[in-house]
């Protein structure tokens, strides 16, 4: 007569936790990473803008071309022209976008500012 089997083999059922645990591991810090802080912005009228000169304004044109004050800026030179002007404005950055400008345009400008070390930044049509 064959001897019955009385005890239960753990250990491919230890394996398998084992591997979940790992991948859970490894993939924790990962689901932690953080975006964009976006706030929604509040509707402001253009007449309080002009108001408010402490606000650095550029314009970026359907062609892409990025202007301050009315002076066209090269792309090389937005974090040098940023950096320099914003000890004269405090308040932060408005991009004036047109409706036809590339994303990666506008983005541009946003990352431009933020490394120059401007902590607000606001984007208008």
């Amino acid at each position: 007569m064959r001897d019955s089997f009385n005890e239960i083999n753990i250990t491919p059922l230890t394996d398998i936790f084992l591997v979940l645990l790992i991948i859970m591991m490894v993939i924790a810090p990962l689901l932690d990473q953080q975006g964009l802080n976006l706030a929604v912005p509040k509707v402001v009228n253009e007449e309080q803008i002009v108001k408010d000169s402490k606000i650095m304004n550029f314009q970026v044109t359907a062609d892409n071309r990025y202007f301050f004050n009315d002076t066209e800026i090269a792309a090389g030179d937005l974090q040098n022209t940023v950096a320099q002007n914003a000890k004269d404005f405090p308040d932060g950055l408005l991009i004036q976008a047109d409706e036809n400008a590339e994303h990666g345009a506008v983005v541009k400008l946003m990352d431009s500012a933020r490394n120059a070390g401007v902590t607000s930044i606001s984007i208008s049509r």
